[in-house]
């Protein structure tokens, strides 16, 4: 929308491969890894660790691809003397090293199966390699937003920069009660970063140091209380947090008969995307994923989304399009062409049903900057139920085929027109305008 709009946009997707949530990624493949010389007795996976297949499947690729060769420098150790070994570590690095990018890999392939594509595959990484998160901490520490603790962590005065974009995550107390979250840890003691420090620094990258004009992430819902202190982190740091946009995207309940659909039928766990799209065609994915506004939960009926009648919104609309090119061609075959619009005597379409039409398209860029502006594609899905509706009432009430022939034209260009509307607008939410069905 905001391409269409005018704007230069770049598409990125930010991997998470550094801190906490790669170490356990690591730790996880590792003790698999191991399971599959040892069993699962012998080295029984953590509870924090990720317990999907998955990562049995990955860890089992590497075995075959690598063997045994680093069960004998693992073996012989207490669970509390295995994690903290080299040995562990380096098999955590080298099983890192070969599931990440496979992982990455199927991420791309699935968001490309929903027809996503990312300009940029950022790594956080790339900003501890470099030095980025720790010349950014320095630079806060210099405004004055950050100090060192007594114990030697550098903390960020979260509260003070967060107060004017709203209220920050809260924390518990000793007693149970919660508290507004005061100076937080960028640093911590042992000279690690914390999530919240590379967060800075991604973010400084993108407005500072790569110079967009602004930055628009989606993040789940339950991240609501990071947004106040991410925009005032960028207050602190010398850069404006209004040029910061956070979309909060709301659950989405799948539905089938009526009841919540938690599982895979093919696998028996949670939906992934890719489950989805065996089930449900991707137009009608797209479609019902758009048709509400972010702050707004989802109930995607996975009944109506394989429907092919005028219930299902997507049907609904591609019908249209499809219902105007079958005509186009029936015309053509009489030899009755799409004229130019100077060929066309306009004042002849004063119908109740033919100037609703009208309107309709006419409203379209006003649409389009709506969605743009709200960073709301469910503005377009409106319309394009609208404009579908619009269209049928205007076919069934205005006759075309049989007319006198400056009626026909000038009815022949307006369903035209309205054909180009309904499949610009399809393709702008990433739908494809079928011409037949």
């Amino acid at each position: 929308m905001l391409d269409w709009s005018g704007y230069d946009v770049t598409r990125e997707f930010y991997i998470n491969d550094a801190g906490n949530q790669i170490q356990k990624f690591g730790k996880s493949l590792a003790v698999r890894y191991l399971q599959q010389f040892c069993g699962e007795e012998a080295y029984p996976l953590p509870a924090e660790c990720y317990q999907g297949g998955d990562i049995k499947v990955l860890a089992g690729e590497f075995a075959e691809i690598n063997g045994d060769k680093y069960v004998a420098a693992c073996s012989g150790l207490d669970e509390e003397a295995l994690f903290a070994s080299e040995a562990f570590e380096t098999l955590k690095n080298a099983l890192v090293d070969y599931a990440l990018p496979k992982n990455i890999a199927a991420l791309k392939r699935d968001l490309g199966k929903y027809r996503i594509d990312y300009d940029v595959w950022f790594h956080e990484s790339t900003l501890h390699e470099s030095g980025a998160v720790l010349d950014v901490v320095n630079k806060l520490l210099e405004l004055g937003a950050c100090y060192k603790a007594e114990d030697g962590a550098i903390m960020y005065r979260s509260a003070q920069y967060a107060a004017k974009y709203g209220t920050v995550n809260k924390k518990k107390t000793e007693d149970g009660t919660e508290e507004e979250a005061k100076d937080e840890v960028l640093v911590r003691a042992n000279g690690i970063p914390t999530y919240f420090a590379a967060d800075i620094a991604y973010h400084y990258n993108k407005l500072a140091v790569r110079g967009f004009d602004k930055a628009i992430d989606v993040w789940g819902a339950d991240h609501h209380g990071h947004v106040a202190r991410m925009k005032g982190a960028m207050d602190a740091i010398g850069l404006d947090g209004n040029r910061l946009d956070i979309v909060l995207m709301q659950m989405v309940n799948l539905m089938r008969d009526g009841k919540p659909v938690r599982m895979s039928k093919r696998t028996g766990k949670a939906i992934t995307l890719t489950d989805l799209l065996d089930e449900v065609p991707i137009d009608s994915a797209r479609f019902f994923f758009n048709q509400r506004e972010s702050s707004s939960t989802l109930d995607f009926d996975l009944d109506l989304a394989v429907r092919n009648d005028s219930e299902n919104p997507v049907y609904y609309v591609q019908y249209a399009h499809a219902r105007i090119c079958t005509l186009l061609k029936a015309l053509e075959a009489e030899g009755y062409t799409v004229p130019a619009a100077g060929e066309v005597d306009f004042s002849l379409l004063s119908g109740e049903a033919e100037q609703a039409l009208i309107k309709k398209i006419a409203a379209y860029s006003q649409v389009v900057r709506l969605a743009a502006r709200d960073y709301d594609p469910s503005h377009i899905n409106r319309y394009l139920t609208e404009l579908a509706g619009d269209f049928h009432r205007f076919y069934t009430a205005c006759r075309i085929k049989g007319e006198e022939r400056p009626v026909l034209l000038a009815r022949l260009k307006l369903a035209d027109t309205a054909r180009s509307v309904l499949k610009n607008a399809m393709t702008l939410i990433g739908c494809t305008a079928p011409e037949k069905m």
